[in-house]
């Protein structure tokens, strides 16, 4: 009796296991917003439920929820909050873009949310000594407050130097707010943060577990860097805090951009920050939105700037349709440089498709490997990216990680977007893309010594590798969507 029991109980669960991955099929073909994801998931749950059902409440979810609802009925109605009025006061300031180039780009403004502005001034920041010297010096002379966010914080001397920074501000009274990605500082130490707190630094990881339906995906990270300080100096771009980012770490030189931005931009940063740190704490932070006076044109002033935040929670899927944006507007030149390579369908065909119209288009990847599932899927797509003319160059001098778009020569980005799925659709970004030939010939200059450092790649950089090697390729192409 007690076998027929035990097998009767068995029978139940194998039958329980194939009914949810049933319904997880119907449901991975309803939501997941690719159609290769949901035959991919669709027909793995159906076949074999027992590997895909975990693996998909972990892994198979692309939409982020709750969080538009949360910013759209709490923070927006929020009493302390001036966050719902920012894109109408930054209209003040509504930068006119170039003829040819203004309805496109007037698309990524919609998406985005608030307008491109006049009257702001970028300085490109090569590398981390640079972008770290102007962090810390910006923080340092704050006198209100200090909004800091990033994806990795660690506890090594650049941490603790950045620690040390930020107790020192809280004694002098100084606001400061410090948010970070839980997952991706997973090695954070609870008395670092505890340490922050007690002297008045508000700290919170972004939580991106929270709400019932979040709650099993490990799969979405907050990757922004942003700082802002006094609403009035602010910085974007790809570095982390921790040693590797100074050129410290075992991958040696770190080849990163950072963007130094004054103006009204820096409210727009400012917005983004506050939507993130409400998701977090369910506070609105207490920050100026009043408009910096208008200042007489530097030689560092640019046209127009769009603050471009793309996260999980869009609808439409910004962060794909801002590279298919700019890609389509290209007519003579197309920079990319990522440390990532994994673009979904519609990118890459839009790479293809400019190529084929006599765009230079380059890709610059790395030649060392960070992450080595995400290096070896750029693989797969050299022979396709070669039969149209795109142009894969690898950097030798050490690790490259910039986030940098160079469109013609007038149009720039710079940011914490990769050119891979996880940017594309499950990390939170934020790019700030400027419209201004000084501005972009800057890139331009800095771009063309990165391709003195690299060297050209193609297909048959992949065919003279052994088949170990070419299988690995097309194995890691198959975890496209969680890589």
């Amino acid at each position: 009796m007690l076998e027929h029991d035990l097998l009767l109980l068995v029978g139940l669960g194998l039958t329980l296991i194939h009914i949810l991955g049933l319904l997880s099929a119907i449901h991975a073909v309803a939501s997941v917003r690719t159609p290769q994801g949901a035959i991919a998931w669709g027909v793995s749950l159906v076949t074999f439920p027992y590997l895909a059902l975990p693996l998909y409440w972990v892994f198979g979810r692309d939409r982020f929820h709750g969080y538009v609802d949360a910013l759209g009925a709490e923070l927006l109605a929020d009493a302390d909050s001036q966050v719902a009025a920012l894109p109408g006061r930054l209209e003040e300031v509504q930068a006119q873009l170039p003829d040819g180039r203004a309805d496109g780009l007037q698309v990524l403004a919609r998406l985005g949310g608030t307008p491109f502005t006049r009257g702001n001034e970028a300085t490109l920041l090569i590398d981390g000594d640079a972008t770290f010297a102007a962090i810390f010096a910006a923080i340092e002379g704050a006198q209100r407050y200090c909004l800091v966010q990033f994806f990795i914080v660690k506890d090594d001397a650049l941490g603790r130097r950045f620690q040390a920074l930020l107790l020192r501000k809280a004694a002098a009274g100084v606001r400061v707010l410090l948010l970070y990605d839980e997952v991706g500082s997973h090695a954070l130490p609870r008395a670092y943060v505890r340490d922050l707190r007690a002297a008045g630094v508000s700290c919170s990881a972004f939580h991106t577990t929270r709400g019932p339906r979040n709650r099993f995906q490990l799969n979405f990270r907050n990757h922004r860097k942003i700082v802002v300080v006094d609403g009035r100096t602010a910085f974007v771009g790809g570095h982390n805090v921790g040693d590797e980012y100074l050129g410290l770490g075992p991958l040696g030189h770190w080849r990163d951009t950072h963007l130094l931005l004054q103006g009204p931009a820096v409210l727009a940063l400012q917005q983004v920050f506050a939507a993130d740190w409400y998701w977090a704490t369910r506070q609105s932070p207490r920050v100026d939105w009043a408009l910096p006076s208008a200042a007489a044109p530097t030689p560092e002033a640019v046209s127009a700037v769009l603050i471009y935040p793309t996260g999980p929670a869009d609808a439409l899927g910004n962060c794909s349709k801002f590279f298919q944006q700019l890609i389509d507007g290209a007519r003579r030149r197309l920079w990319i440089a990522s440390p990532y390579f994994v673009p979904d369908s519609p990118v890459f065909e839009a790479l293809q498709l400019a190529a084929l119209r006599g765009v230079d288009v380059r890709i610059l990847l790395p030649a060392k490997p960070d992450h080595r599932l995400v290096y070896l899927a750029s693989f797969s797509f050299l022979e396709a990216a070669e039969r149209t003319g795109i142009q894969v160059y690898r950097y030798q001098d050490g690790f490259l990680h910039q986030k940098v778009v160079l469109v013609d020569e007038e149009v720039a980005g710079v940011g914490s977007a990769n050119l891979d799925n996880r940017s594309l659709r499950l990390n939170f970004e934020i790019t700030a893309i400027l419209v201004d030939r000084g501005f972009a010939a800057a890139v331009h200059a800095m771009l063309e010594e990165d391709f003195r450092h690299a060297r050209r790649t193609s297909a048959a950089a992949l065919r003279e590798r052994g088949p170990a090697f070419r299988w690995a390729v097309q194995a890691a192409r198959l975890l496209d969507p969680i890589l």
